[in-house]
């Protein structure tokens, strides 16, 4: 069996996470936020639950649904060069995968492993950066390159689109697929301040495929300015789009709702339309 070609340097990611300057990160932040939201919507005991992260020291040591509270496995994401981490054993009642999947190389291999790590009725949840994050910026080194070098370059990675995830989900062997997307625009001063602050959270290019060759004093001038004319507001402050895919699907069990089969319904559509 052929393996899926590498897209991602995880090497790379794993020094730039390792030198990261800053403790703040509002995208992490974001992202539990809404998975606390999500989980105390649900009437569940998680007896066995684990959480995967770019920063193990931000992920939380335990979490609370509606009706009880559990604790968390806590896992590096990108502690190595394979894609999954190393779980401990398997029937986990709960995997949360967050800011993750879209620097994996083999994204239905890493659904499928996951999937087989879970007790029957176990859910898995997955929050990634989807395909519209970032697309300000990428549109004004596209114009940039253009302009200072006369072609493309691979700088911003290639991420989730929501209307794959359901899918997705499916391919790996998940019943009750969900796939919703949350969407933020954030402001910055100028093009380099949104720059600096994601080489300061370790989120600087990590294609394989990437040009080896430094970022010039005149390109990156060149993409601030392409990136001022299109998407900055009245008051000279720039917007960028954050997009949070979320996947979720459950280990299949009998317990759970199943379609019905095809012609087994007892009533006909015409006959129901005539009645209302």
């Amino acid at each position: 069996m052929s393996q899926p070609p590498r897209i991602f340097d995880t090497a790379l990611i794993n020094r730039h996470l390792a030198r990261r300057d800053t403790p703040a990160d509002f995208v992490t932040d974001l992202v539990l936020a809404d998975l606390d939201d999500r989980l105390t919507a649900l009437i569940r005991d998680f007896s066995k639950a684990a959480i995967i992260g770019p920063d193990i020291d931000k992920l939380p040591a335990s979490g609370r649904t509606a009706s009880a509270s559990f604790s968390f496995e806590r896992h590096a994401a990108f502690g190595g060069h394979d894609d999954m981490p190393p779980l401990d054993g398997d029937n986990f009642n709960l995997i949360v995968s967050i800011l993750h999947l879209q620097a994996v190389n083999d994204v239905p291999g890493y659904l499928a492993r996951l999937r087989g790590r879970l007790a029957p009725d176990g859910l898995l949840m997955v929050a990634a950066l989807g395909g519209e994050s970032l697309t300000e910026l990428r549109e004004a080194f596209l114009a940039a390159d253009a302009l200072v070098l006369g072609g493309a370059s691979a700088r911003v990675a290639p991420m989730l689109q929501v209307r794959d995830g359901g899918a997705l989900l499916q391919r790996a062997g998940l019943a009750l697929p969900v796939a919703d997307v949350e969407t933020h625009v954030v402001r910055y001063a100028s093009p380099f301040a949104l720059m600096a602050e994601l080489k300061a959270l370790g989120a600087a290019n990590p294609l394989q495929d990437r040009s080896r060759r430094p970022a010039t004093r005149t390109l990156l001038t060149a993409a601030a300015a392409a990136y001022a004319e299109r998407d900055a507001d009245p008051d000279g402050r720039i917007r960028a789009t954050l997009e949070i895919v979320w996947l979720s699907g459950w280990a299949p069990h009998e317990s759970q709702q199943q379609p019905l089969k095809p012609g087994s319904a007892k009533t006909r559509l015409g006959d129901a339309l005539r009645q209302s």
